[in-house]
This record gives structure tokens, sequence and C-alpha cells, in this order.
């Protein structure tokens, strides 16, 4: 199956623009050859025009475009096995279901940990082990496995320890609960450092000895293939009886595609599969606990792909970052409808408190970049920001606003009145953060630190952070610059107000879904009227858009109010102007039309 889309910079400029009003490159995401790969769908497959261009831009082959379309488990599912230690996870499991061991399992307090702990649960549940599990408070517990927390686990009973989505780093703290004698298992994604803590067995695809090429699965990914192992073994054993019957592991999809959006993983190979079947069972509406939280978020018409990382992820992960860390894990395993519709608002409710909060923190982040910037944004590599009353459970968001306004990696730290600074870093591109942090912490810069090439999570003394702040900047300076020079806005194809019928949507829809690693379509509508511009709460702006046979389309163009391109567009308002954006279906009024969601805009050349 196809990579994401590496395409060379030699593609021209789309038409013609070299440099936006926002000072960016519109590129053709389709060279000559990918050309003749659209080509040859249309006239081997029949597909539209629209569609065939969208895939090959991809990278995406024309002898591999009907199954990439359909993409199954049965078809890009590997045997489990082949993750290194695996075999041994699959073995102690067996053994804990065989003698009904209690099992606890410790989580992540985001997105991917929640899931991760509901799929472990309710598998294990399911083939009759008792469990009980643990999520992190962010503020007193911090990231991964702590010692108070995993001998609660086992004073509770537990006889079995497995930690998702955290532990590979955690060698102290697992040295001294498997000596004590428990037997702890780990299932994690996070790039692992050469010395593994000594678990009974470590399951990640990114340990550097492990061989499988499955680096780009998410925790709640490596944790559906544990499951599988574990019901295939038991199988095998006769185990699963007419009494006792084998649970169907599709019914778990809707876990693991809500997680592996949210964690921005790659969605190439089998994570397209996991979220292209993943969200087919969302959309049946089954999980008590899912189905409350949509009706809570509000969410008209099937749920999609970016509804799983911009409406429910971030409320699951709103109780790990202000309130209870479990209630996102308690919500996903509940099958009591009340439970389910209270933890629904209530983690609804904190994801408004924490909008708030994040407004703030982002408008005091912005200024101190700036500073390190300046006005152009020529200055400066890496923006590190840090404050004293900023909460540590919203750094990471910080973090991510400031590297989308700077296009840079950035860090977000919270002081506290200890001396020490916790936060999140987020990084561009082509620029590997997670790999500068565990050098980071080899050269003692850091008390701790990890994560992978996009997002990173570090702890320091402050008065480290400046040395930090310089150690990433001589460190990062040159993929920095590579990164930011090859960057532009990648064109799919140009298309009317009146081109953006219903067949075209379905066509958009059907490449789906989108994410890190295969990115949405962006489309050019060439030369339309902007006939109007209104800033609405949020700092989002309506738009309206007329072409030149007098069709309309309408537009959003989210946060832009006070940024480069907001201002663009109130510039040129009346003026006709090329748009650059993705297409939606807009459900206001229960209709369906289609809408822009502007992201740049240049003035024709």
């Amino acid at each position: 199956m196809a990579e994401p889309h590496k395409q060379a910079l030699t593609g021209k400029a789309f038409l013609g623009i070299e440099r936006s009003l926002t000072g960016q490159m519109w590129r053709d995401r389709l060279d000559d050859a990918a050309r003749a790969q659209a080509l040859a769908m249309v006239q081997e497959w029949a597909l539209p025009d629209t569609l065939a261009r969208i895939l090959a831009g991809r990278s995406v082959m024309a002898h591999e475009a009907q199954v990439f379309l359909e993409p199954r488990l049965r078809d890009l599912m590997p045997d489990p096995l082949v993750m290194r230690d695996m075999d041994r996870v699959v073995e102690r499991l067996v053994r804990a279901v065989t003698d009904r061991e209690a099992v606890g399992v410790f989580g992540d307090y985001d997105v991917d940990g929640a899931c991760s702990v509901a799929l472990l649960v309710e598998g294990l549940s399911a083939a009759g082990v008792p469990c009980r599990f643990h999520i992190p408070d962010r503020l007193t517990e911090g990231y991964g496995p702590n010692r108070d927390a995993l001998q609660g686990l086992v004073k509770q009973g537990m006889q079995l320890l497995v930690t998702v989505d955290c532990g590979v780093t955690s060698h102290e703290v697992i040295t001294e609960i498997a000596g004590a004698g428990t037997d702890v298992l780990v299932l994690d994604h996070h790039q692992a450092p050469e010395i593994l803590p000594p678990a009974y067995a470590v399951v990640d695809p990114n340990r550097l000895d492990d061989l499988s090429d499955l680096g780009h699965l998410c925790a709640a990914g490596v944790v559906f293939l544990t499951l599988v192992a574990l019901y295939r073994a038991l199988r095998q054993q006769g185990y699963w009886t007419a009494q006792r019957p084998e649970p169907d592991l599709r019914h778990v999809l809707d876990l693991v595609a809500l997680a592996t959006v949210a964690d921005v993983v790659p969605l190439r190979g089998l994570n397209r599969a996991f979220a292209r079947q993943g969200l087919q069972i969302m959309r049946q509406r089954q999980r008590i606990g899912l189905r409350a939280l949509i009706d809570a978020a509000r969410l008209n018409g099937p749920v999609e792909a970016w509804h799983l990382g911009y409406l429910l992820g971030p409320r699951i992960n709103a109780g790990g970052r202000i309130g209870d860390a479990g209630l996102g894990a308690r919500l996903l395993l509940t099958t009591d409808e009340d439970e389910a519709e209270r933890i629904a608002l209530q983690l609804d409710a904190l994801n408004r408190d924490r909008q708030v909060i994040e407004t703030s923190m982002v408008e005091q982040g912005e200024a101190e970049a700036l500073r390190q910037v300046g006005l152009d944004e020529t200055r400066g590599h890496v923006i590190v920001t840090a404050a004293p009353d900023w909460h540590p459970g919203v750094v990471g968001l910080v973090a991510s606003r400031l590297k989308e306004r700077f296009n840079r990696p950035s860090f977000a730290l919270a002081c506290d009145d200890k001396g020490l600074a916790t936060g999140s870093g987020r990084s561009i591109a082509g620029v590997d953060l997670g790999r500068a942090v565990r050098q980071a912490v080899e050269d003692g810069l850091l008390l701790r630190g990890g994560g992978h090439a996009m997002a990173a999570g570090v702890t320091l003394r402050q008065e480290s952070i400046p040395a930090f702040a310089d150690y990433l900047e001589s460190v990062l300076a040159t993929s920095v610059e590579k990164a930011r020079a090859d960057q532009g806005l990648w064109i799919d194809a140009a298309v009317t107000a009146a081109g953006a019928t219903p067949s075209l949507l379905q066509a958009i829809e059907q490449a789906g879904p989108y994410g890190s690693g295969y990115p949405d379509p962006c489309f050019v509508l060439p030369s339309h009227r902007l006939m109007q511009v209104s800033e609405l709460q949020g700092g989002h702006l309506r738009l309206l858009l007329r072409a030149g046979d007098g069709s309309t389309i309408k537009g959003m163009a989210f946060r832009a109010a006070g940024k480069p391109l907001g201002q663009a567009l109130q510039d040129q308002r009346n003026q006709t102007v090329h748009v650059a954006g993705r297409l939606s279906i807009d459900r206001y009024g229960g209709g369906e039309k289609a809408q822009v969601q502007v992201v740049d805009i240049a003035k024709p050349v």
C-alpha cells in the first residue's frame, strides 16, 4: 500500500501563485507522474477525475486504487506476533485468563490512553478476567507509571500489571515493582530508549529492535493487536465455547478509530483500515458512552473523521487536562445510560472551561513568541515559552497553537512553586522533536522527557529553560530551515462555486478518511468575488464568494480574525481573488450544501 505523499518540491506554482497574501507558495500536488496515474485511474476504473487526482496526489498507484478506496482489515492485518515480545505478552495474558488472575491496567491521561485502557479492560473482562484500571492525575502524579499508583493496584489484589500508552521509559518504577514480585507488561508506542525497563515483556513497535514496521500505530492499535493474538491463543486452547463465545473484536474498532485519529498517527496502511471501519461502527451508535458524548457535543449528521479530532477527542481529553483523568475511560466502558449522560455532560462542561483557559494562555504565549521571532518572523527556529500561572494540562494545546501560528517547533511550559517547569512541544513536518528531547535527557538538560517526531513532553528545572532553548536552537536550526523552505500550500485542483456539487463532495468523502500523513484535499476557487466578510464569536470569519457565472458558495475562516489570513480577507472585500480551502458539507438548517473552509487567499496573477 502507498506511503504518505512525499512529492519532491519540483511542482509548478498553482495558477502561478508564488506568494499568496499570507506569504505562501501554492504548489500543484500532482507532478507529471501523478497526473499520468490519475489518468490511468479514470481510464481503468472509471473513477471521477477529481477522485483520481486526490488519490494520485497522495502517491496511490492506479493498480492500488480500488483496494485503497475500500481498506479492509482482512487484507491489511499483520500477524501480531511480528512485534517483538508479543509472544511473551500473549503467554502471560493466557496464564492470567486461565488462572483467573486479577489484572491492573495503568494508562495515559489522553484520548489514546483512555481508549487503550477501555479496550484492554473490555477485552480481558470478556474473557473472564477481573480488572481494575488507573489513569494518573496530570497535576499530582504526572505522566507515566508511578510507584504509589502501581503499588495501590497491587494492594487491591491485582496480580498482573499492564501499562498502556506509557511505560517504555519507566525504568525505575518498573524495576521496583517487578523486583517485589509482580509481573509488569508494557504496551506502548512511543519512541523507546536503548535500555528498556525490566518488565516481563515490552511490546512497542518503536523499540529499537522491533522489525515489524508497525511504528505508525497508536497505543490503541497495539492493544487491539494484542487482543487479536490473545483471543487466537485462547481459541487454539479450546477456551471459547458455546457457553463462553469468543467476542467479535470488530465491535471495538470504534475505540481504535477514535484513538488513531485523535493521536494524529499517520492514516496509512492498517491505520487507514482502523479509521475507516471504526467510523462505520461508531455511526451505528452502539457504544453507550460514545453515543452520549456525540449527543453532548451536539454533533449533527454522521460521524466523520474530523469530528474525532476536533469534537470528541478534546472532550475526552478535557478530563485529563483540567478535571478527573479517569472520566474518559469510565465513559467508554460504561453500560449505564444515565452514567454515560452524566459523564458526557461533565466532559462537555470541562471542555468549555478548558477553552477559556486556553484562550488566555495562547494570548500570553503569542506575545512571548513574537518577542522571540520578531514581527517579521525571521528570527529563531524554535519557540520556547513559559509562565508560572499556566495550567499544566493546557500547555500542549498552547504549543500546538504557537506551532500553527509561527510555523516552527514550539514548547509551552508551566512553572510551579518548586522550581520545576513541565510542558509540551509540538513540531512541524520534517523536524524530529522526540529525538532532540531524548538527547536532551541524556545530556542532563532535562529531568524527564520523551515523545515522538511531532510531539514531546518535558520536565526540567526553571533555571535550565534558557539552556534548553539554546540547545533546541542549535540542534534543530538546520532541519527547521529545510522544513520551512520545503513548505507550501499543496493544491489538488481548481473548482468553481457551481462545480462544488454533491457528487464532488461524495468523491472527496470516498477517498477519506483524512488525517496525519494523508491530508485533506485542498481546492482553489479561482477568480471569485469576495462579497461578504463578517466576524463571528471566537474570531471566526464568515464569507460569501461569487463566481463569474453568478453562482455563490459560503465560506468560513476559522480563528482568522486578527491573523494574517483574516486581515487579508478583510482587505480584499469586494475584490476578485483566488481562494484556497477545503470543501465540506454545511448541514445548517437541515439542508446539505457545499461550503469552503478557507486556508489562504491570493490575488490573480
